[in-house]
């Protein structure tokens, strides 16, 4: 078996170090504030969401982003969609395709972009926990599929890929539940207490869960998957 918690903490890391930065530049580029995606994503109530904010607001004396720093937020993006990538590469036994996969994590980025300030849309226009709950399982359904069918080039089919995209949705959802009672209340205490360290502290522990939560619904998903194929060439046979 692969190293899961290797894989989880690996993402983790390269998401806070080289994601966020990208994020951050992304949103503001096409009109979306960062933080709310964030918060989104966190299903942070209204105090904890202000307290995220706070570590996303530009200095008066901001510089000037230059063509090799924006070149270097996108190749630190594009190291964690290839980190994800490698892991379900290695998990469904599909050998790497070098430049298919880089245009592959680049298409990727660009459809997290969309499902972040989708998921922030629809937060803002249903009122209903119902329904913005069965909208956030079914935009996270749609983007794990399309994720894995993406980076794995094809390579997969879309029936064989489902209980991957609807394990890490059921995983993802679980997370966001948990996300809006434990880590609001993290966040604001921790800002309360410590400041925005406080608030990165929180953000990190929620990175490490989001590994966790990704490696585990594919493997769940690979799992029930192959079992399932191999009961019916079993019948076939």
């Amino acid at each position: 078996m692969a190293d899961f918690f290797g894989h989880s903490f690996q993402l983790a890391s390269l998401a806070f170090l080289c994601f966020f930065p990208f994020l951050i530049l992304v949103t503001t580029a096409v009109g979306q504030n960062a933080a709310e995606v964030v918060a989104g994503w966190l299903g942070l109530n209204h105090q904890a969401a202000e307290a995220l904010a706070g570590l996303f607001k530009p200095s008066p004396g901001s510089v000037t982003l230059t063509l090799v720093s924006a070149l270097l937020l996108v190749a630190g993006a594009v190291a964690v969609a290839g980190t994800l990538q490698g892991w379900y590469q290695l998990l469904f036994d599909v050998a790497p395709r070098w430049w298919r996969d880089l245009a592959a994590q680049l298409a990727w980025l660009a459809a997290l972009v969309v499902y972040g300030a989708a998921q922030a849309g629809s937060g803002a226009v249903l009122t209903s926990f119902a329904l913005r709950s069965l909208s956030g399982f079914v935009l996270a359904l749609v983007f794990w599929w399309v994720t894995m069918r993406l980076l794995l080039i094809g390579a997969v089919t879309w029936r064989f890929l489902l209980p991957a995209a609807l394990a890490t949705s059921v995983c993802w959802m679980g997370l966001g539940l948990f996300s809006a009672r434990f880590f609001s209340a993290s966040i604001v205490a921790n800002n309360q207490k410590y400041g925005p360290v406080g608030v990165v502290m929180v953000i990190l522990s929620w990175l490490v869960a989001v590994g966790v939560v990704i490696h585990l619904g594919a493997v769940v998903g690979n799992e029930y998957a192959g079992h399932r194929a191999a009961r019916s060439f079993t019948r076939a046979g």
